[in-house]
């Protein structure tokens, strides 16, 4: 059985080519396109596809709204998400909403086919450029801080485990200035306590 594959793009040319190539693909069944999802339950109910590729950008219901229409309405239906490099937000919110994988416009003819394949029997597809900002997304960002340079050495020999006495005489400093110090990097850091203060510091200054 060929896959059935609905587009939606509101680019006529491009439409027009992904037609022409899914035509091409004796293993893939074009069963229909629109510009954007206006009708979309009416789609899914008439043309019963198993992939639909969804433009992201779209006049009047764009392709976020019609991915979250299919996931609560025809959840057995694999989203291929069609989108530009730039789209990061897009791009991440479309991930919690549940599409089944993601191609730039500009992938070829070949990876997009490959992609449909892939969604089809259950696989996960990520163009590696998406991927790489994904992964950057996720990861722990060093937030940047206002903490002055002695600031920093305090909460640095506070997460080593000195006390503030300790502290005071390794930096040459009267016990009030120590605690000072450690009273701005509470207010700084917007925390209340020595173990949030150093949770930070391995967070975000390590």
């Amino acid at each position: 059985m060929p896959i059935k594959v609905f587009i939606y793009d509101d680019n006529e040319s491009r439409r027009d080519s992904l037609k022409a190539l899914v035509e091409l693909t004796p293993e893939i069944l074009f069963t229909g396109a629109a510009a954007d999802c206006s009708n979309l339950a009416n789609d899914m109910k008439s043309y019963e596809p198993d992939v639909v590729l969804m433009d992201i950008n779209m006049p009047n219901v764009d392709g976020m709204e019609g991915l979250r229409q299919i996931r609560q309405s025809f959840p057995h239906i694999k989203v291929l998400m069609q989108t530009v490099f730039d789209d990061s937000e897009k791009i991440f919110t479309s991930i919690r909403n549940g599409a089944s994988g993601y191609i730039l416009k500009k992938d070829s003819p070949q990876r997009i086919l490959q992609a449909i394949q892939e969604v089809h029997e259950g696989g996960a597809v990520m163009n590696p450029g998406i991927a790489q900002k994904v992964l950057e997304f996720f990861q722990p960002k060093k937030t940047k801080t206002t903490l002055t340079e002695r600031e920093t050495q305090v909460l640095t020999l506070l997460a080593e485990g000195l006390s503030y006495k300790m502290i005071a005489d390794k930096l040459a400093l009267s016990f009030h200035t120590v605690n000072t110090h450690a009273k701005n990097i509470y207010e700084k850091l917007h925390v209340a306590s020595l173990g949030e203060a150093i949770a930070y510091y391995y967070k975000n200054l390590q």
